[in-house]
């Protein structure tokens, strides 16, 4: 995955209607917290687990704030109508996807060497509307529009 794409994934909304992304720009322009977002990346694994590898992600612990502002798009998300999520949110930053759910030994080794390595820290204080469109060399991505939810980063 290239560098610019990389981000974490607060709700995942599906297709949304042309007209209803007003609304959903509307609901989450209001969404807010007292403070900005801390996250940590470190450690790397699998989902659903490294025998069947479907994606490649690294860690992250997070301020309980993200968990929160995650569960505050939602609901608000819920109320026009798009589906809440079934499992529990959990924060991550996904490096790759795999179509087939193998991973060459040479990899794998190189993904055991670095379990544990930390790959640095950031804070935030604004999350973003993306749209994807799934193209044949992977996903491309553009920011729709950009929402502070707290204070300017200390």
């Amino acid at each position: 995955m290239r560098a610019e794409n990389l981000h974490v994934t607060l709700k995942f909304l599906g297709e949304v209607a042309e007209g209803k992304l007003d609304a959903v720009r509307s609901a989450l322009a209001m969404i807010r917290s007292d403070k900005t977002v801390a996250l940590e990346f470190r450690g790397l694994g699998f989902f659903p687990n490294e025998k069947h590898p479907r994606v490649f992600w690294a860690g992250m612990e997070a301020t309980p704030n993200l968990k929160t502002l995650a569960g505050d798009i939602e609901g608000t998300m819920e109320k026009l109508g798009i589906p809440r999520e079934k499992r529990e949110f959990s924060p991550h930053l996904t490096l790759a996807r795999f179509e087939r759910p193998r991973l060459p030994e040479a990899l794998r080794k190189l993904i055991a060497d670095h379990r544990q390595r930390e790959f640095g820290s950031l804070r935030t204080n604004e999350f973003h509307l993306i749209q994807s469109k799934l193209k044949p060399g992977g996903a491309e991505y553009t920011t729709i529009a950009t929402f502070p939810f707290a204070p300017n980063v200390e």
